[in-house]
């Protein structure tokens, strides 16, 4: 199958940053899947964008369109830096199948996904919670998918152990740092990676062996939110994958300001990358997680600050528990929710394999 893969290629749109999210697993698995037996053209938007702007990116990618007649257009969209005219000239063409994962529908649905899905001619959410909304404005072809693991990249990396007994990677938004502050005050060493922290940011390949490596690694599932300043603005301006702003058509403001309120316990990429790793997993409930793994017998859970204490503790204490049960996820998680198995039935659904 020939894939034409459309997504942001650096973090933010940042080259300093490192490759994105999506690049290191979707585009990787897109390249690797099925014996690498599908031919896939990278259409990195925001690079291209920076290059030429977004009038002549769009432009590029109609013609990439017509070029390569990809049998699979896979966007990963990120704010309206591809026009929706073109998208749906795209997916009005009849030649190609158009198709694209939303990754945040528990929050943006109100404010991004419900104006752009129907460009689509297919489109997936991660979010429970969007499927009778996707019902209300009547759009039909919405597949239920999830996160996963890229196995290809995400493996168990032992090597030499490290003393890290709790380890938490991720920004440093929300109510992160008053929670790794309790777990400090109450006697525990935990190690914090990612942007606002002062380790720092690590690489793709330093976050998997720490995943391998630690004890215990948490993962929090509260989102950025709240009324701050960087927030607030984001209610009025877009700030595109060139870093570029623009004001937001006013139609968007109330569906922006409840996007911010939103309490959310979303399901993470984190949850199936660190079982994949071979990790022991302690993380609260989210969503529809409980379908995905079993409580306390593949994945560490806890409710409230008062247990995650308590969960801590007592897994550092029972060694072979805790290693059972990280092997146990490492199974299901290699059994049923890589990326692989996800796209192969994204395909199959929208009929798009040979």
């Amino acid at each position: 199958m020939r894939i034409l893969y459309i997504a942001m290629k650096y973090d933010y749109g940042k080259p300093e940053q490192g490759y994105t999210f999506e690049h290191y697993n979707f585009y990787d698995t897109l390249l690797k899947m099925d014996g690498g037996r599908h031919q896939v053209i990278y259409f990195p938007f925001d690079e291209i964008m920076i290059k030429v702007g977004r009038d002549k990116m769009n432009e590029y990618l109609l013609e990439i369109v017509k070029k390569e007649k990809p049998d699979f257009c896979f966007f990963c969209l990120f704010t309206d830096e591809i026009k929706k005219e073109t998208i749906k000239k795209i997916s009005q063409s009849g030649k190609t199948i158009t198709f694209n994962w939303f990754c945040d529908d528990d929050w943006r649905f109100d404010n991004f996904s419900k104006f752009w899905a129907p460009c689509f001619n297919w489109i997936s959410t991660t979010a429970s919670t969007a499927l009778p909304e996707y019902q209300k404005i009547g759009y039909q072809n919405v597949i239920k998918t999830q996160w996963a693991c890229n196995h290809f990249l995400y493996k168990p990396n032992y090597g030499s152990r490290t003393s890290i007994d709790i380890s938490f990677v991720g920004q440093a938004h929300g109510r992160r740092r008053k929670i790794i502050e309790k777990i400090e005050k109450a006697g525990i060493n935990i190690e914090c990676f990612g942007s606002g922290w002062p380790k720092g940011r690590i690489s793709q390949e330093e976050m998997i062996k720490i995943f391998s490596q630690s004890k215990i690694s948490l993962n929090l599932t509260e989102s950025s939110s709240g009324f701050h300043w960087k927030p607030l603005l984001k209610i009025f301006l877009n700030r595109r994958s060139d870093n570029s702003l623009h004001f937001r058509n006013p139609n968007y403001w109330l569906a922006n300001i409840k996007s911010l309120l939103a309490k959310r316990l979303e399901i993470k990429g984190r949850n199936f990358e660190i079982p994949g790793c071979g990790g022991f997993l302690l993380t609260r409930p989210a969503d529809n997680l409980k379908d995905y793994y079993l409580f306390n017998k593949e994945i560490g859970i806890f409710n409230d600050f008062d247990e995650l204490i308590e969960k801590i503790k007592y897994y550092l204490a029972h060694n072979k528990e805790r290693k059972a049960i990280a092997q146990a996820g490492y199974q299901r998680t290699i059994g049923e929710h890589t990326y692989e198995q996800r796209f192969r039935e994204i395909f199959e659904t929208v009929g798009a394999l040979d």
